[in-house]
């Protein structure tokens, strides 16, 4: 078997292993808030849509 990749390197001490840690943690929410702002962005076009549609009286709108 191979080993896994990480487990045999030099032991960290506590502040480098805390900032990596943080680092990874920035990570995620930075890739978390990523994904809410495009989710965010879709809504907000979805309801301009809608508003657009409202206001003209299209057949969509009225079915």
């Amino acid at each position: 078997m191979f080993p896994l990749i990480g487990c045999c390197s030099e032991p960290e001490d506590g502040d480098g292993y805390r900032r990596r840690h943080q680092q990874r943690k920035m990570q995620m929410l930075t890739f978390w808030r990523d994904g809410a702002e495009r989710q965010l962005a879709a809504l907000n076009a979805a309801i301009s849509t809608l508003e657009r549609q409202m206001q003209r009286g299209t057949p969509e709108s009225q079915g």
